[in-house]
């Protein structure tokens, strides 16, 4: 057959100027067929030599179709080409043969074309929430919500006719359902891939364990369905053998880790951390585990038994993708970076994203947008390229040398320099902050961050582009094929990454000309309390990027919360997510209530004589309430604060008071967080103290949480550099920084805290606000009207005492559980 008859001619020029840029090699590509079966587009996703090429299954979509050339001129597909067609046939996916000059064409399997788009049924899907044997069948005492089945068919909505959707839903909506059953639905009619996005990998794990087969149940559905996890999650076999290298003889050393761990990865079906029978060492963890900097992909000589891809051909084959916010920005990072969105990045393509907590979606944007290095990732990719362990030398430039036939004596030399040079920058640095924990640059740059910062910045740039440039030259004298080979990719790719941290220096001594970046350091510690700097560069506003990363490519995006809105409007979440510009007509919002009594089962309670935080006195009344109020409860507290300074010297005072009366004290940083959290939940008379993550996130029904104490109102410590900068700029704009961005911000803040007590129909007990500008200043009544209508004492701390104990220890009607 002529290829003309199947591929465009333009297209198949394109394919011919790849070929002969590869000097005749094998090219793999990934064509877009239109709909009279003609190839209109292609992309060059693999390149092999004049025998094989990789299989590129993770750029893969039904309707593709993989073309690869035979250089020898056979039109007769090997063993290899039939099984990988198979494969890929059985995903809807075509596969063709042509030759170099692209004249002839042999299809061994015809694509299977995108079906249509179906809308699915919001008001039929709603019905199955709304009683009835089907689903009392599958949850017993399942009690119909009018809020959950509504947010149910706006979320159809959202997804049939391609629009963006904010829908805040209040503790008890059951929200979960209410995104899943639409998600699920519309996954499986119209064949394509749905990713839901939620804050940890512990609500990941409720979705897919719990809440997820129980709407299989409803829908009758065997989607498939994958929980997907970081690479730092997966074991690498390669890192584990060159660890066995390093470390010759530990492997033999009886019940080391190393050895059980080698042991494990001979029979493990996953590689999976979480299905390690121990726990292992985080330290020794990091070493082994799947990392991008180190991962050669379809290069790897491991890769038939490849963990990490092993899991991403899992989730290529999903139809509904359960992700976190680290894993979705990951993935959007590296797309709007150039990866695009035809094909895998981290995560499959995908055209529909849902994106539960997303209260907190600024943060995690915020987070992975911004660049950062330090000393230790400078070490890093220097041990990557070179280290010595035992008296021998480890690492890709030894691998480099062997395929050269000589050593690169100037790479060392070099290595050495970076290596001083990020120690010189990191040193200076720290005197550049003095006895502050961060440091940001604005206006014009000092004598002293010339001297001590930029200048250091700009000479380890310097090292890094003569060790990149000496690199290349040597990798440039190499065969075709030599420079193919894995290692040859691997150094590159430190290569790169260390161009990057070169780019950032440059960038750094450039800060006056870049206005909407936030140049600022930060003091971190190492596990053995060593000071350390962390170099970050963020973006002043993440409206401009949350835009072209996400909202413009992808066809769905919904975002639900039980936090999105301040007095009951959305206007101060959107604007800083980039929403509030937004057509109308493309944006659908709704707010659906709590279906709990709180104005029957909750007591809020702020004592009116407590001195306000900023005053003499306030921490010495403070304990003495603390203690009266849980002696009172016997335990059964979270005590909330907003600083671990304040947590720490009020738990110093409150732990043996407390334990005397029999109350067992947690304080977090005792243990890991789950652990923490398990303690308290089992043991009933304890309480709980906390600060920052843990306002969010808790979950302790019945009589583990009857007492939620908040310490302080949430504000964000005003020296925060990001926060500065988003103040100065708006200010700058004329806007007013504390009503447009610290009140409202603190607002959220306080529902999430709020939230932990009710989290079953069945739950009551007593909020209490230790802050009394929530009562004494204007803008408190914004903090109390944003959030439910309960019962409330505003008075002195022995008052509001007598009334918790009233209120806790009446008899209330029970109310029966309504289920999930």
């Amino acid at each position: 057959m002529f290829a003309i008859e199947r591929i465009d001619p333009s297209v198949i020029e394109e394919i011919r100027n790849e070929i002969n840029e590869a000097n005749g090699s094998e090219v793999a590509f990934v064509g877009t067929i239109d709909d009279e079966g003609i190839v209109r587009e292609v992309r060059a996703v693999a390149h092999g030599n004049l025998s094989q090429v990789p299989a590129p299954m993770p750029h893969l979509e039904r309707g593709d179709v993989v073309i690869h050339n035979h250089p020898g001129g056979t039109m007769r597909p090997s063993s290899a080409d039939i099984g990988v067609a198979a494969e890929l046939g059985n995903l809807g996916i075509g596969s063709y043969i042509v030759d170099n000059s692209v004249e002839r064409i042999y299809v061994i399997v015809e694509p299977v074309p995108a079906r249509e788009l179906t809308p699915i049924d919001g008001d039929a899907l709603a019905e199955l929430l709304s009683g009835g044997e089907r689903i009392s069948s599958i949850i017993s005492g399942f009690e119909p919500r009018e809020s959950q089945t509504a947010m149910l068919r706006l979320a159809a909505r959202a997804l049939n006719e391609s629009r963006l959707c904010v829908a805040e839903a209040g503790t008890g909506v059951g929200k979960s359902f209410a995104y899943l059953i639409p998600a699920l639905a519309w996954a499986e009619q119209n064949d394509e891939r749905v990713v839901i996005s939620t804050a940890t990998i512990n609500l990941q794990q409720q979705l897919v364990e719990k809440d997820i087969p129980i709407v299989k149940k409803l829908l009758g559905s065997d989607a498939k369905v994958a929980l997907v996890k970081g690479r730092g999650n997966y074991l690498c076999l390669n890192r584990l053998e060159e660890l066995a290298e390093e470390e010759a003889g530990l492997f033999e050393e009886p019940g080391s880790e190393l050895n059980a761990i080698r042991a494990w990865a001979e029979t493990t079906p996953t590689g999976s951390k979480s299905d390690l029978p121990f726990v292992p060492d985080e330290s020794l963890w990091s070493q082994i585990c799947s990392d991008a900097d180190s991962c050669s992909g379809m290069r790897c000589r491991n890769r038939d038994t490849c963990f990490i891809l092993r899991a991403r051909k899992e989730a290529a084959g999903a139809r509904l993708l359960v992700a976190n916010h680290h894993l979705l920005f990951s993935d959007l990072s590296l797309r709007l970076h150039g990866a695009g969105y035809d094909g895998t990045a981290v995560l499959p393509p995908f055209q529909r994203v849902i994106i539960d907590e997303a209260h907190n979606i600024e943060n995690a944007a915020t987070s992975y947008f911004s660049d950062v290095f330090s000393r230790f990732s400078v070490l890093k990719y220097v041990s990557r390229l070179h280290r010595n362990r035992r008296g021998r030398s480890f690492g890709l430039l030894v691998q480099l040398e062997r395929l050269l036939g000589r050593q690169v004596q100037e790479a060392g030399a070099l290595l050495s320099k970076i290596r001083e040079r990020a120690d010189d920058l990191d040193s200076s640095a720290l005197q550049v902050m003095g006895d502050s924990w961060n440091y940001r640059l604005s206006g014009e740059p000092t004598d002293l961050v010339r001297e001590l910062l930029l200048l250091p910045m700009h000479n380890l740039q310097i090292a890094i582009l003569d060790l990149v440039q000496l690199i290349e030259d040597e990798i440039a004298t190499l065969s075709d094929d030599d420079r193919e080979l894995p290692e040859v990719y691997d150094t590159r790719t430190v290569l790169r990454r260390f161009e990057e941290i070169g780019s950032m220096c440059q960038r750094y001594n450039g800060y006056a000309e870049s206005p909407d970046q936030i140049f600022w350091i930060e003091r971190a510690r190492t596990s053995n309390r060593e000071n350390f700097i962390r170099f970050y560069l963020t973006p002043l506003e993440i409206a401009p990027v949350m835009r072209e990363a996400l909202y413009e490519p992808f066809e769905s995006v919904i975002f639900t919360s039980a936090t999105l809105t301040v007095q009951g409007r959305f206007d101060f979440w959107m604007s800083r997510v980039g929403l509030s510009g937004e057509d109308p007509d493309e944006l659908l919002t709704a707010s659906f209530p709590s279906p709990f009594p709180y104005h029957e089962r909750v007591l809020l309670g702020v004592p009116s004589d407590a001195p306000l935080p900023d005053q003499p006195g306030y921490s010495e009344y403070l304990q003495k309430f603390i203690i009266d109020v849980l002696r009172v409860s016997e335990g059964r507290a979270l005590v909330l604060f907003t600083s671990y300074e304040m947590l720490s010297s009020t738990y110093a005072v409150v732990k043996p008071a407390l334990e005397s009366s029999g109350i067992s004290t947690f304080r977090q940083g005792e243990d890991e967080r789950s652990r923490l959290l398990g303690r308290f939940r089992t043991d009933v008379a304890s309480v709980l103290f906390a600060t920052e993550s843990f306002w969010e996130g808790v979950d302790a029904p019945g009589e583990a949480l009857e007492v939620v104490i908040i310490c302080r109102l949430p504000f964000r410590v005003p020296t925060e550099p990001v926060l500065v900068a988003r103040t100065e700029a708006l200010r700058a704009r004329g806007g007013n920084p504390f009503f447009e961005l610290a009140l409202p911000e603190a607002v959220m803040k306080l529902k999430q805290g709020f939230g932990r007590l009710m989290r079953k129909r069945t739950d009551r007990g007593i909020v209490l606000i230790t802050d009394g500008r929530i009562v004494k200043k204007a803008y408190g009544s914004l903090f109390l009207q944003s959030l439910p209508r309960t019962r409330k004492c505003v008075a002195d701390g022995a008052r509001v005492i007598s009334e918790i104990e009233s209120f806790l220890y009446t008899e209330v009607p029970r109310i029966p559980d309504a289920g999930t």
